[in-house]
């Protein structure tokens, strides 16, 4: 393994090589491996695209969901792949079928270079390889589409009343939208969601009407 092409690769110049080495390591080649690099990078990589998935906002639910796709070893092993780890691996001759492999030795970058540089050089690392737009949902906007409806009517955009109902343990909001006399009341565990939620029922409603406002 070439310590410059293995830089190149992950976009970082390390102060200590050693670490970069051991990152890419196998038991199958030496009793000094990344295995405990990659138990700590998975715990450093979890918290790195979970603070990312929280400012995007959605539901607890949504968010564990995305969480699951960016750092399963499905998506790993893609980006490892495109960076060209899997061919940097350092390992046996007859460690030819080791899958895991792959996905584990982005893991254990991550922590080489927390350890080498900080949190700031593995989360640079980590939204420049990780491709978070990719595994995104896209929400559907029905305040929007309530909006526009509402305005091509002539008609004012509605009020949304927010309360926490929630606990310090644990967010969840309600929100209350009054409509031509009517209330739509929906609860998330977070403004947004719960204001698309009240959006969604008030446009499901007018469409029972055939959209007579």
């Amino acid at each position: 393994m070439s310590v410059n092409d293995a830089e190149r690769a992950v976009g970082y110049t390390f102060k200590n090589k050693d670490l970069l080495r051991l990152a890419l390591t196998l038991p199958s080649a030496s009793c000094e491996n990344n295995q405990q690099l990659e138990f700590f990078g998975d715990a450093i990589l979890e918290f790195i695209v979970s603070e990312l998935i929280f400012a995007d906002g959605g539901s607890e639910g949504e968010m564990t969901d995305r969480r699951k796709v960016l750092v399963s070893d499905a998506a790993l092993a893609k980006v490892s792949q495109k960076l060209g780890l899997d061919k940097l691996l350092i390992r046996s001759q007859s460690d030819t079928a080791n899958k895991k492999a792959i996905p584990s030795a982005y893991e254990a970058m991550v922590a080489a270079i927390y350890l080498d540089g900080g949190m700031e050089a593995a989360k640079k690392f980590v939204l420049s390889t990780l491709d978070f737009n990719e595994n995104k949902p896209e929400l559907e906007n029905f305040k929007g589409k309530l909006q526009e409806k509402l305005q091509s009517g002539g008609y004012p955009c509605p009020e949304y009343i927010k309360t926490d109902i929630g606990t310090p343990q644990k967010h969840k909001f309600k929100v209350t939208l009054k409509l031509f006399g009517k209330e739509f009341t929906a609860e998330a565990d977070c403004i947004k969601a719960a204001e698309q939620n009240a959006a969604r029922a008030a446009l499901e409603h007018l469409n029972k009407k055939d959209g007579k406002l």
